[in-house]
């Protein structure tokens, strides 16, 4: 009797569908984009807020007041882009996650362990690490959310600078565990940091979700009826006391992303592509113009590393992130049939962990909600985010760099097609049309070069026998 062969292990890390690496290239090739925007907006916080004559009006920027107050809207600038403007950022993050669960890797219980487990692992990690440093310096534990968080253009951007040719696997698994990252740093937003809720704003904000989600399923299209809507919602989440940026989260996941016969892209998808330049470019950018400008002295820097809460986040994001990752990885590989690709090596996991550690955006976010009303304390927790997410983006760069050559080699072999039909050679190999086209094309550059190499020898042999030619050498000199 012929025994049941066994399944074939799966792969970490390794070759993307098609489908699943043009969308990766193309979110990529945006949020990179943004994280240049997002680096450009940091340092200009740091000198607006730092060089002597424009720092009071830094001040005056970011705490002016404006909006309606009967509506319970008259917030600060900062204020808006933190409320505001990072809800454009949740709701591409809730359509990510909604792919990501009906078309992407997490759709398959087996392929989403892995990023699942790094994530989970790469968020208690940098919290255990912020409790411990806390407790035994006799801090505050408000914080152990703040080093929890990725920020992926931040990542993507110092990708971008060092010039790493990163291979797309890694690629797609930085990104993957962002959008679980940020799925679990939602989670913590709405239960640790949701207070005094207002239940009729938060009924009605529920209503307008279920009128949201009754005009997609009904077909209804126009900006002009969704834009007024989620204003609405919005505003009724913020009113109720549940973090306003879960409205944004909470419309992205209701998007339809799964595509019907005949549908190039889904509804989700077109409403992503749209949407997530103005998330990438404007919305995160300009948070971050408005949160990252803190004072920076040598005094400040020096409390970073003395302070029990400060020093928490700065070793959670560089330590506990790369290990919690790191091990969360390696877990998964070792109790699982899973096993490393042969193209890498858990060199190159770790320096994708440690790249991991840079986190921002949403770090920014909950430094001002767990210390919300000690302006000093939280000031000092976002020179530690900027501190620690700095000193994982050199560590990063350092151990990327090492790997550079190889990756560069991977790259290119990922984007080589010798039969320029626009889709690499590595997913055709096993298409017979793919080595016709080939053999035809080489077969056409061997006649031409023939042709060419026929000209010149008759050209050469005509040169020869014309008298006083470079062949004749009877009139040179003796």
């Amino acid at each position: 009797m012929t025994e049941p062969r066994a399944s074939t292990p799966r792969k970490v890390f390794g070759r993307l569908s098609l489908p699943e690496r043009t969308y990766v290239a193309e979110a990529l090739r945006t949020e990179t984009v943004g994280g240049v925007l997002l680096l450009a907006a940091a340092v200009g916080a740091l000198l607006w807020a730092n060089i002597p004559g424009l720092r009071d009006s830094y001040e005056s920027v970011a705490h002016f007041h404006f909006g309606p107050a009967a509506l319970g809207l008259d917030l600060s600038v900062a204020h808006w882009a933190a409320d505001g403007l990072l809800a454009i950022f949740f709701f591409v993050a809730g359509i990510e996650l909604k792919r990501e669960l009906v078309a992407g890797d997490l759709r398959d219980p087996k392929a989403a362990a892995l990023p699942v487990v790094a994530a989970l692992c790469g968020m208690a990690a940098p919290a255990l690490v912020y409790t411990l440093t806390s407790v035994t310096g006799g801090g505050s534990l408000a914080g152990w959310a703040v080093p929890t968080a990725t920020d992926i253009a931040f990542a993507l951007a110092v990708l971008a600078v060092i010039g790493t040719s990163l291979p797309s696997a890694l690629r797609a698994f930085l990104l993957t565990l962002a959008v679980v990252d940020d799925l679990f740093a939602i989670l913590i937003i709405a239960v640790f940091f949701t207070d005094g809720l207002d239940f009729a704003a938060l009924g009605g904000a529920v209503a307008g979700l279920a009128v949201f989600w009754l005009l997609l399923r009904g077909g209804v299209r126009g900006w002009y009826v969704y834009v007024p809507l989620a204003l609405v919602i919005w505003a009724l989440m913020y009113n109720s006391g549940v973090h306003a940026t879960i409205a944004g989260v909470a419309m992205g996941l209701m998007l339809r992303c799964h595509r019907r016969e005949g549908e190039d892209h889904s509804p989700g998808e077109r409403i992503e592509h749209l949407v997530r330049p103005l998330s990438a470019g404007l919305a995160v950018p300009l948070f971050a113009l408005f949160s990252a400008g803190v004072a920076i002295s040598g005094g400040a820097l020096a409390k970073v590393f003395t302070s029990p809460e400060t020093l928490g986040v700065v070793l959670g994001l560089v330590v506990g992130k790369a290990l919690g990752i790191f091990g969360g990885t390696w877990l998964t590989a070792r109790f699982t049939r899973a096993s490393l690709s042969e193209d890498l090596e858990w060199a190159d996991v770790f320096a994708v962990a440690s790249l991991a550690g840079i986190g921002f955006t949403v770090s920014l976010l909950i430094g001002e909600l767990a210390f919300d009303g000690d302006q000093a304390m939280t000031g000092a927790v976002k020179a530690a985010v900027l501190m620690g997410s700095l000193i994982a983006a050199v560590l990063a760069t350092v151990l990327l760099k090492i790997r550079n050559t190889k990756y560069r080699r991977l790259w290119e072999e990922e984007e080589r097609d010798e039969d320029a039909d626009g889709i690499p050679d590595i997913y055709e190999e096993d298409d017979p049309a793919y080595h016709l086209r080939l053999a035809d094309r080489y077969e056409r550059k061997a006649a031409e070069h023939r042709r060419i190499a026929q000209e010149k020898a008759a050209a050469r042999h005509g040169l020869a026998e014309v008298p006083g030619g470079a062949g004749d050498d009877r009139d040179g000199p003796a």
